[in-house]
Order: structure tokens, then sequence, then C-alpha cells
């Protein structure tokens, strides 16, 4: 198995602030590489690192040993982030990096049911805890809400006549492998698809692996709490792998930085001037060199945002 390289280490880490003795955040600790280079690289007093997967916390417990006592791990879904923190009582915190959606190891791990390119059970679950898994989305769900999934989550344009297909197969017996799925997609799409570059069946994995963790309004979410909890100079890092999720992000980020519209003829109030600026007006892509050693960087984008000021209900 290749070694998990993090993606755009350094631009992330490095754009959160300097603050002595600072609460720093992984909401997405995975392997634990951001984490490792923000210990080593900035003057953390506390690291709170999240992660809803049990074997991610562990190997990243392991990877971070030394850093112990400075760090506390919890096996939680981000979209808890504030619930969890006040249990701490952490209520402001210095920055917060988010990795969104799965790691290189889920997709390596055959067992996981992430990858097209490897056979086994469908399941796509990053909490193991769960019950809903990708083998109940494609073998119960209804026609129209296939159809949905793959259309607005995997931006598949043979969104109904895939959804059909597998209605129409699961009929005969439960499509029940990811490569019985690959079969399944295969089938439904006509050749000139099928020739094209690139695997027929990702967008659709990505569709239901985005349903099955409810990936999108998680996102949605988690930046609101996030933002909340950021301390004046604080900032929010947040890297996503494809345009549905860096569209919540910029449209989040954009939200909390404009001034809301003042009355024409009327003075700009205090309160209507934004709680936050944007660090990066677009997005920190990573250059030539790291697509060559770690691919999966081709797709990251890095959106940063910090807090300048208290909202006045905050005050």
């Amino acid at each position: 198995m290749e070694e998990h390289i993090p993606v755009l280490l350094h631009e992330t880490v490095d754009s959160l602030p300097d603050f002595p003795k600072g609460i720093y955040v992984d909401c997405t600790v995975g392997r634990g590489g951001h984490s490792a280079y923000l210990c080593a690289t900035k003057p953390i007093g506390h690291l709170y690192a999240f992660d809803q997967d049990q074997e991610a916390i562990e190997k990243a417990s392991k990877r971070l040993e030394e850093n112990a006592s400075r760090i506390t791990f919890i096996h939680q879904n981000f979209v808890h982030l504030q619930e969890a923190l006040h249990s701490y009582d952490v209520h402001e915190v210095a920055g917060i990096m988010m990795d969104l959606g799965v790691s290189s190891p889920q997709f390596d791990e055959k067992e996981r049911g992430f990858s097209y390119r490897m056979d086994a059970r469908l399941d796509m679950r990053m909490d193991r805890r769960q019950s809903l898994s990708a083998y109940e989305i494609v073998n119960q769900y209804d026609l129209p809400s296939l159809t949905k999934i793959f259309r607005e989550y995997g931006e598949e344009p043979y969104a109904y006549e895939i959804a059909k297909q597998i209605v129409k197969e699961r009929e005969k017996q439960p499509i029940e492998t990811t490569f019985q799925l690959v079969d399944v997609i295969k089938k439904a799409l006509p050749m000139k698809v099928l020739k094209k570059k690139g695997h027929p069946a990702k967008q659709v994995f990505q569709a239901i692996r985005i349903a099955v963790n409810d990936e999108l309004h998680v996102l949605e979410e988690a930046l609101q709490e996030a933002l909340s909890l950021l301390q004046v100079g604080g900032r929010l890092a947040v890297i996503s792998f494809h345009s549905l999720e860096d569209r919540i992000v910029k449209h989040a980020f954009l939200k909390a930085s404009t001034k809301k519209p003042t009355p024409r003829g009327l003075p700009t109030l205090v309160e209507d001037e934004p709680s936050y600026r944007l660090v990066n007006r677009h997005p920190i892509l990573a250059d030539e060199d790291e697509q060559i050693k770690n691919p999966r960087s081709k797709s990251a984008k890095l959106r940063v945002i910090e807090r300048i000021k208290k909202g006045c209900e905050e005050r």
C-alpha cells in the first residue's frame, strides 16, 4: 500500500495563524498528516482532532504519539463540532482545518467498498457505526430517488438510465458488490461513453458515497459552526475535491465576508460590516510537482477565511 500523502500540506497549515498556546482543530484528522505538520510548526496549546472513522483515529494517534499530551481525539463527525468542543469548555479557536472527502487509505482498503477498482461488498460508510450503507441505497431506493442522487451528487448525465438499469437488475438478484454495480452501470451507458477516458462508474460511486455519508448537508452545517467558533484573527482552511463541495465552501465564505446591503440614502452601520474576510479570493491549487507526486491533489482546492471582528450578538 502506498504511503498516504497529505494534500496541500504546507499551503493549508501555513495559512493558519501562529497563536501562542492557541487552540486548533483538525475536523478530518485522517492519518494525521496535516496535524503532525501543525504540531511541528505552530505554537499550539491544544489540538482537537475529529474523525468519524475509528481506524483513522487509531492510526493518527500512533503517528502523533509524541504530541499526545497536546491532542484530544474525538471519534465523531465534524457536524457535531460545536457541541463536542463545548463539552471540553472550548468556545473559540485559533485555527480550523477541513480536508473533505474520502482519504486515500479508505479507498485503498478493499473491504470498505469505496473503490470501483477493487471488488468488495458495497459499503462506503465513513463511520461504521451507522446502519445505512451503499448496499441499502443501491438495493432499496426507488427509481426517482436513485436518479436524483446520481444527477445531483454525481452530476451524471445518464442518471435515469443507470438508475433504471439498477432497478431492473436487482429484481433478478441483489447487487451486492462493487464490481457487480460497475457491470450494471456499464450496461446502462452507450458505447461512446464507455470509450471515453476515465472510469464510467466514477460519478455514480461518488454520488452514492455522498448520499451514504450525507456529506453535503454535513458540510453546510459544519462550516457555519466552524465560522462561529473562530476567535478574532482565527482562520478556517478547507480543502475540497469536487465542484459540489467547493461550491458550498465558496458560497458560505462569500456570504460571511460580504457586508449586508444598506438601503439607499442610509449610512452603513458597524453591524452591517462583515465579521470575516477572504484570505484568498481564488482557490489555491496544488503545484505541478505535487500533482505529479500525488495525483489525488489534481482536483484539490483550498479556500481560507479569517475572522476580523466579533458580531454584535457575540459582544
